[in-house]
């Protein structure tokens, strides 16, 4: 798969979660035309595609992840209008657009859950997972949700169980009904047509459950007492990847296949990385998330270990992909950025730029927005309203761009519908840009840098041996064009020694735009603390 060009294969994909992008009518609420005003912005930065998180009807129990409407957008970000307006505006920029699909459960306010529960021989009763009382008047099995509590609701007037396995407002579709089945494809098709470059599957492989509903076993390797969440006591085997999902796999391909160029990724819930590469590949979907990468400890060893695995388990027939940030994560500023200083940021995008894959990028990370701190009357994320204070939720990760030092950094007139970060008056995109010793102006350059070398964005990746536990180590090749990528996960000075078998001359490419960067000697690469170099050579 090294040969063709493709869009979501060498270029960049960069995540906007549309509530905290950018709002333009002062409700406090980021909208479609708010993200219009800045794609210029995102072609400048050098990325290729944008998704976006659901656009979809929503009550946002779970904030665009329980969709009322799979044909139109919510009307808080705007209307069809303004989206077949986005899709104009984003093409004529080379940018392609891409659409979050929530199709394992819808809200329970969509019109299809409303008439399946009336009753029992409602024609959509069977669009959703309705099951009777267990023979003791319980529920019908021991899922659990994983938002808390069970995964069964009860309806006193059905005097049946529907399962959801997330919010109970998002009850789980039965795509063992052929009728479910050929509507949700149908899904593809209606955006595709309209111009829609790709789709992000959310929790793709959680479309099906045991068709038993046999009990989950316990999960033996689990303290009870030390779980934060009784889902974890669980082996999930019998409410996530089932079989049958591999037809549906290669339906959605046959489906996006019929489009030029278009692109599928799944979010795989709750599976190895064995089982996330199963449904990835010819006839199947392009890519895959796997959360090893962005869960991994900032460690070399550690990072190289993930990558390597990652790397190997696509072999020749696939193309992985890498990210640290999305909707879901802590923000790896907050975890792992030393203060103020974006000398780590820098590093870990150094590695993902230059790993063999497409890298994802959320939005506000190519200015290192933090985390925000949210008191508990604060939190509007269902996942820390059940569990603060150990687990605070997915809003702090989530906050408004941050574009200048203006009021509400210039993300709205209004209210934000979350709080901002303090230090919008100083990480900005307006003091940024400006600044050539910047994070953003780094990212600028280093995307830049990938492609302009195709070893970078399509080549081959060997890790090498170092003798520093602190230093990892690869090289990409294509054809007669071959870099070297050295990088220091320490905050002390290091040395690496150069290779000289075969390619007999190393030129510093890029050593990053700190005060201090990475030197070279006849035969030594000189590193600074959490510093880096990307070296070339080509044969003679």
């Amino acid at each position: 798969m090294t040969g063709n060009k493709l869009w979501w294969k060498n270029g960049i994909i960069y995540q906007i979660y549309p509530r905290s992008f950018q709002d333009s009518n002062g409700d406090g609420i980021g909208d479609l035309a708010g993200i219009i005003q800045h794609l210029d912005y995102l072609q400048d930065l050098g990325v290729d595609a944008i998704w976006f998180s659901p656009i979809n009807p929503s009550p946002d129990v779970d904030f665009g992840y329980d969709v009322s409407d799979y044909h139109t957008i919510d009307p808080k970000f705007g209307n069809l209008q303004d989206f077949e307006r986005l899709l104009q505006e984003a093409h004529k920029r080379g940018l392609h657009i891409i659409m979050d699909l929530v199709l394992s459960h819808s809200s329970d306010q969509h019109r299809w859950f409303q008439e399946s529960r009336k009753s029992k021989d409602n024609p959509y009763h069977d669009w959703y997972l309705w099951r009777d009382p267990a023979p003791n008047g319980g529920k019908p099995n021991n899922w659990l949700s994983i938002f808390g509590g069970s995964a069964w609701e009860y309806d006193e007037n059905l005097g049946q169980y529907y399962y959801h396995a997330f919010a109970k407002g998002q009850p789980d579709l039965n795509w063992r009904n052929p009728e479910v089945r050929s509507t949700l494809l149908d899904v593809f098709r209606y955006w595709l047509d309209k111009g829609v470059d790709g789709f992000r599957l959310d929790v793709f492989n959680n479309y099906f459950q045991d068709e038993l509903f046999r009990d989950n076993p316990r999960n033996e390797g689990f303290n009870i007492r030390k779980l934060l969440r009784k889902f974890d006591a669980y082996d999930h085997v019998y409410d996530s990847n089932q079989p049958e999902m591999m037809g549906v796999v290669e339906d959605i391909r046959k489906i996006m296949d019929s489009y030029p160029e278009r692109y599928v990724v799944g979010e795989t819930y709750l599976a190895t990385s064995v089982q996330a590469r199963t449904f990835i590949g010819e006839n199947r979907l392009h890519a895959g998330f796997d959360y090893a990468f962005c869960n991994s400890p900032f460690n070399a060893q550690a990072y190289g270990q993930v990558i390597q695995y990652w790397d190997a388990l696509h072999g020749e027939d696939a193309w992985p992909n890498y990210f640290f940030n999305n909707h879901d994560t802590s923000r790896s500023t907050t975890r792992f950025a030393k203060g103020d200083s974006d000398a780590i940021p820098k590093l870990l995008l150094a590695m993902q730029l230059t790993v063999r894959g497409t890298p994802y990028l959320y939005y506000g990370e190519e200015i290192g927005m933090r985390d925000i701190s949210l008191t508990r009357s604060q939190i509007q994320d269902p996942v820390g309203k059940q569990y603060w204070p150990f687990n605070k939720g997915r809003d702090g990760c989530r906050s408004p761009m941050q574009w200048s030092a203006k009021q509400n950094a210039g993300f709205t007139t209004g209210k934000p519908w979350l709080p901002l970060n303090r230090d919008f008056l100083v990480r900005n995109v307006d003091s940024q840009a400006t600044s050539p010793a910047s994070l953003l102006t780094f990212y600028k350059e280093l995307i830049r840098l990938r492609k302009a070398h195709s070893a970078l964005n399509a080549g081959s990746l060997e890790m090498l041996q170092a003798d520093n536990e602190d230093l990892l180590v690869y090289q990409r090749q294509i054809g007669d064009e071959k870099i070297l990528i050295v990088l220091n996960f320490s905050k002390q000075i290091n040395v690496y020694h150069l290779p000289t078998h075969d390619f007999n001359k190393w030129e510093l490419l890029y050593a990053g735009n700190e005060a201090l960067t990475s030197q070279m000697t006849e035969c030594d690469l000189h590193l600074p603390g959490y510093g880096f170099g990307i070296l070339i050579s080509r044969s003679e």
